[in-house]
């Protein structure tokens, strides 16, 4: 629709779309030259440097021994649930890929699906009950907060909770934090810090540095023989499936994880535009009555439109596949339904992304980055320069209104 001119909306995608810092780019370019085949487990130095950052993000000490890096945090998470034995429990709704990944290689998915009416949170009883039932020996939890596809985050004491329950049934803890950096309602906050022993971290630079396509994720084991032998294994698993990363962009991404405050602050300003944007658009959702968790992180929204079953279903709506192609049809709004997500068919859900509207070119995301330079006045940044934005609210408007 687009090659033929026509005007999308796009809150279909999740990609960062501000322009890379300069620093970084000088990085890669002074280091393209590195060809040779690098470690499974990653370069030494950017162990060392991801321990460091981690260590200051974490507010506990991580060693570099501790740090596995891999194309991608994607990667990483299927490799660790290849090492590992056992069911795969998911909090639904989830991320698209952890569940196919499980799946890939026979693992047993168990979800534990939660609420629009509590902001799809997990209860610690949810969890508990599927554990008594399971008849599964062994099982591995993913979080992921900021959570995508909801946007939410879970609370400190809901994190400690979920740990005493996982150091009593010894359950490891894949905790995707791909978004920690992005995290805008409040202080992030990992399950680590309550349950250190049995948690993996996985993150990477693709959300806060806006550098998806380089492909480099990180993941930081438990201390000990435990850790140990868990990292041994997947480094193993990633020399037969990926070698290793990319030798420039493990380079370049020494700079990334360093502590300059150049690149503190251009995290600082691509943040405050996410939150000003996903924020914008969830305000404007919630003013037309529509069930919305509120963003806490990231660049997404998951509202519900189960108050207009009825009028939707006259018009042949009656699953979240069926809503996302109606908007895409009538409204030039292009989502992705809730059953991408592991949710039911029935459930009229949709993830929407605020990361490509209005920034649809690298021109207009340069641009913007520029109008951040500095304190932000989210009302005014929104009125006069999203443009697009406005227009996905007032076509929400008009539907919504003519249910």
């Amino acid at each position: 629709m687009w090659d033929a001119g026509e005007a999308v909306y796009h809150l279909g995608f999740g990609e960062s779309r501000f322009p890379t810092h300069p620093k970084l780019l000088r990085a890669l370019a002074e280091n393209a030259n590195c060809r040779s085949y690098m470690p499974a487990a990653g370069i030494p130095e950017l162990r060392r440097a991801v321990a460091d950052f981690h260590s200051r993000q974490l507010g506990q000490k991580v060693d570099a021994e501790q740090v596995i890096v891999g194309p991608g945090s994607k990667a990483l998470l299927f490799a660790f649930q290849m090492a590992t034995a056992g069911a795969t429990i998911l909090p639904t709704p989830s991320w698209v890929s952890y569940g196919p990944q499980a799946r890939l290689i026979g693992r047993p998915v168990l979800s534990i699906p939660s609420s629009t009416q509590d902001g799809h949170s997990l209860h610690p009883d949810k969890l508990r009950e599927l554990l008594c039932q399971s008849p599964h020996d062994h099982h591995l939890l993913i979080l992921n907060s900021p959570n995508n596809p909801t946007g939410a985050m879970l609370e400190p004491a809901l994190l400690e909770e979920i740990a005493a329950i996982c150091r009593r049934q010894n359950i490891l803890v894949l905790s995707d934090e791909i978004y920690a950096l992005t995290a805008y309602g409040r202080d992030h906050v990992s399950i680590n810090s309550f349950y250190p022993e049995g948690t993996v971290v996985l993150g990477g630079m693709s959300k806060h540095l806006s550098l998806g396509g380089w492909r480099l994720g990180t993941a930081i084991v438990p201390s000990g023989e435990t850790g140990r032998r868990l990292l041994q294994a997947v480094a193993k698993i990633g020399s037969e499936l990926w070698s290793s990363p990319s030798a420039p962009i493990q380079v370049a991404a020494i700079t990334a994880y360093g502590n300059d405050p150049e690149l503190a602050a251009y995290i600082d300003r691509c943040t405050r535009l996410h939150a000003a944007r996903t924020r914008y658009l969830w305000r404007g959702l919630s003013e037309l009555d529509v069930q919305c968790a509120e963003p806490m992180g990231g660049f997404y929204l998951y509202p519900n439109f189960d108050h207009w079953r009825g009028p939707l279903a006259g018009k042949g709506v009656h699953t979240s596949n069926d809503l996302a192609r109606y908007l895409l049809d009538t409204c030039k709004i292009a989502t992705l339904p809730a059953t991408d997500f592991g949710a039911p068919e029935q459930e009229l859900s949709l993830r929407l992304s605020t990361s490509y509207v209005d920034l649809e070119t690298d021109e207009k995301a340069a641009n913007m980055m520029a109008l951040a330079d500095g304190p932000v006045d989210e009302e005014a940044l929104m009125r006069d320069h999203h443009p697009g934005m406005k227009e996905v609210l007032a076509c929400f408007r008009s539907l919504l209104s003519s249910l």
